[in-house]
């Protein structure tokens, strides 16, 4: 089959979908994706009631979130293999009822331990919702709509970056903490009917799992992300911290040179020749790194630092991570214009100044209307990479690759996110502590000069993102070339 025949299929099997239908779609898989960033960052404010409650310490406030976002990025590709495999349908609502179950038994945990463990089951029902969100999506919207519809969907996300911590701040001090869990219970008994009815089955182009390229990349991601989680308690110069970083390279050496064999990949190594592919998932790792890590330290530094309660922190922070239902929409919906790439730029560029003036202005005795406009600049800028990283990234591969596309571009976001908690909360360890506000105040400032210094990293990485797209050919295992004038899907072509 040709690109051409290919692409023409696909847009009019697209253009048949009904109206009705595609709006369920953007509905219900938006929801997914709501659910699975609500729970990255939900549990922030309820940080130092943990701290109380369970008696936990800050390596264990560490794991309530990165045992969550651990097991999300080991087995992002995973899920998005099932679904090529067994029907992306049918595996998106899997993942509905393993985050489902997994929520009430965080809700139930009676202590640290067990909260640590459900949220790594939770975070592996979320590795098999979030990737196939984009992919039930991009396979009922023709592509000169697509942009938009991802825009839309990147809306969503922000709104669950946004509600997570007022959301959680309302909850944990007007009910209790274990409620932040229990609201999954109910939304997801709902969805997962509707989407086992509503939703459109299909498949990837691979008619076989690729399980030694899934174990290989699960176990090497598991290690590259340990390490930076056990950083901050055991050292960076730890035989632990060294051995998992020197086993986590040769595992993605191994999965690597495994891939170039294989007869089915479940990611094909040529897909990084192109330049859009290649980019945005560099931009999405450096984007996460700095956001992640900077909303870690943020939340804490309301209450610690400056001593509001876990609902007026989350009220107070929708400046900040409110701007993505308000710049997502829009930037989705200027990327099938423009392409992403001034988009995902000056995303950065905002987020790298944001975060930076918010360095530079905190002090133990600052007052809230200093910091609102640092945190509505960095929040525009996050809204501006959220919409437009995924589109350009399952915009650069064929149709029947957006789970793949979406699974890795997911997963390295995942992972920057647990490296960017690790290491700002080791430069906060070093310079700061949770003694008096001017201590916290003093691990806070160089702590956010990191987070804003790994954004301005990603101003370059944006800036390699080419102008324009270049479809691949669907029966294509990976492109025959590195496409030079990658961008988005929008005008038609594909990529």
């Amino acid at each position: 089959m040709t690109s051409k025949t290919a692409t023409g299929r696909e847009a009019s099997e697209a253009d048949a979908v009904p109206a009705a239908r595609r709006g369920w779609t953007l509905a219900l898989a938006g929801m997914g994706a709501f659910l699975c960033s609500l729970d990255v960052v939900v549990v922030a404010t309820a940080l130092p009631v943990l701290r109380t409650h369970l008696g936990a310490s800050l390596s264990d406030l560490e794991w309530t979130i990165n045992a969550y976002n651990l097991a999300f990025a080991c087995l992002m590709l995973t899920g998005s293999a099932l679904g090529d495999r067994f029907g992306r349908r049918r595996i998106y609502v899997t993942g509905l009822a393993v985050f489902t179950a997994a929520s009430a038994a965080c809700a139930l945990a009676g202590g640290a331990g067990a909260l640590v463990a459900a949220r790594v089951v939770e975070g592996a029902g979320a590795a098999l919702l979030l990737p196939l969100t984009l992919t039930l999506i991009s396979d009922v919207f023709p592509a000169e709509r697509r942009g938009a519809a991802i825009g839309l969907w990147g809306g969503i996300t922000g709104l669950g970056v946004a509600g997570g911590p007022v959301l959680g701040g309302a909850i944990t001090e007007g009910l209790a903490w274990q409620w932040i869990f229990w609201i999954n219970v109910p939304v997801g008994l709902v969805m997962i009917p509707l989407s086992a009815t509503l939703l459109r089955e299909s498949r990837g182009p691979r008619p076989y799992l690729d399980v030694p390229g899934q174990i290989l990349a699960g176990l090497g991601m598991f290690a590259l992300t340990w390490a930076p989680v056990r950083a901050p308690s055991a050292g960076w110069d730890s035989p632990e911290v060294a051995a998992a970083l020197a086993a986590g390279a040769v595992l993605v050496a191994a999965f690597l040179l495994w891939e170039r064999r294989a007869a089915h990949p479940m990611l094909p190594l040529a897909y990084f020749r192109l330049r859009a592919f290649a980019s945005a998932n560099a931009v999405i790792f450096l984007q996460a790194v700095s956001l992640l890590g900077s909303l870690f330290m943020i939340t804490q530094l309301f209450q610690t630092g400056l001593g509001d309660s876990p609902l007026e922190t989350g009220v107070r922070l929708l400046v900040w991570t409110g701007m993505p239902m308000i710049a997502a929409p829009l930037a989705g919906a200027l990327a099938d214009r423009v392409g992403p790439r001034p988009l995902m730029a000056a995303g950065m560029v905002l987020q790298c100044a944001g975060l930076g003036w918010l360095a530079s202005a905190t002090a133990p005795d600052v007052s809230y209307g200093t910091l609102v406009a640092p945190l509505v600049v960095a929040g525009a800028g996050t809204g501006m990479i959220f919409a437009t990283t995924a589109g350009a990234a399952t915009a650069a591969v064929p149709a029947g690759d957006a789970g793949v596309a979406a699974g890795t571009n997911t997963a390295l976001r995942e992972l920057g996110g647990v490296f960017g908690i690790a290491v700002l909360a080791a430069v906060f360890a070093h310079s700061g502590g949770y003694e008096t506000p001017a201590s916290f105040v003093d691990g806070f400032k160089p702590a956010l000069w990191v987070a804003s210094a790994v954004a301005g990293a990603g101003v370059v990485a944006a800036l390699c993102v080419p102008a324009k797209a270049r479809a691949v050919p669907e029966d294509s295992a990976g492109p025959a070339e590195p496409a030079e004038s990658a961008g988005p899907r929008s005008a038609a072509s594909g990529s």
